[in-house]
């Protein structure tokens, strides 16, 4: 989503990321807390903020949870620092096995952040935290609608992708639907399967972004790099970038 970013914030909208796990795959703080500043460095290059631009981060009360909050530019990012659910849902050890989608499917009573800042006791529970958090960032004086930007939740659509995205993807569905907010629903990992459609500035937007957090992750460990571990298919990604419009979970367009 990274060409996405790049586009909004130039023509003047203000980005608000919300991170729902720390993406940790089951790793210790040192790999998850790098994550979350390659991050922060990725939104400065899409903001277009000089190098010297720093987070102003602390924790801000939402719900009656916890939330790492950093402030960087005109922009905001979340990080809730649920544990990484691994590919198939089924959670790491390190975090006990739990993950987004056993919350979902009521196999597991509760979720506790990696971190052990704070514990959501049920699905509810997270999407309204979530749902406080949007509220939050809407600008009600403004003119521009705000939009939710999330991974497609649909098997059909976006098949074989990560189950945190898919479950990103049904908490941001049940937002819209509940909310009849909007909302912009994205490709993920079989964005390699579609045809190239991004023009070279689009993908030079995408590259620099994703360039930007890998060339962070491998500051701290070489072996980090994402491009490295998938170079076709990040390659790939590059090139493409597809999304569907929606509005109250109703499809309205396709791009």
């Amino acid at each position: 989503m990274g060409d996405a970013v790049v586009e909004r914030v130039k023509s003047g909208r203000r980005p608000v990321f919300i991170y729902l796990t720390a993406g940790d795959h089951g790793r210790d703080s040192v790999y998850w807390q790098q994550r979350e500043y390659a991050a922060l460095q990725s939104t400065r290059v899409a903001l277009g903020a000089a190098p010297e631009t720093i987070a102003r981060c602390d924790t801000a009360q939402v719900a009656a949870h916890a939330i790492a909050r950093c402030t960087l530019g005109l922009s905001v990012s979340y990080f809730l620092r649920l544990p990484d659910g691994n590919r198939n849902g089924a959670g790491f050890r390190r975090n006990r096995f739990e993950s987004l989608r056993k919350l979902r499917t009521d196999r597991i009573a509760a979720i506790t952040t990696v971190d052990g800042s704070t514990r959501y006791t049920d699905w509810q529970d997270l999407r309204v935290t979530v749902g406080a958090l949007v509220g939050q960032a809407t600008d009600s004086s403004s003119a521009v609608e705000m939009v939710l930007h999330t991974t497609d939740p649909s098997v059909r659509i976006n098949p074989h992708d990560h189950y945190d995205h898919r479950m990103a993807g049904k908490l941001v569905e049940g937002l819209l639907r509940a909310n009849g907010w909007s909302g912009r629903y994205y490709i993920g990992y079989a964005l390699a399967t579609r045809a190239p459609n991004r023009t070279s500035v689009q993908r030079q937007e995408k590259l620099i972004v994703f360039s930007e957090y890998d060339r962070e992750m491998m500051r701290m460990n070489h072996s980090w790099s994402a491009y490295r571990e998938h170079p076709e298919f990040y390659s790939e990604c590059m090139q493409r970038t597809y999304a569907r419009s929606v509005r109250s979970a109703s499809v309205a367009t396709h791009r």
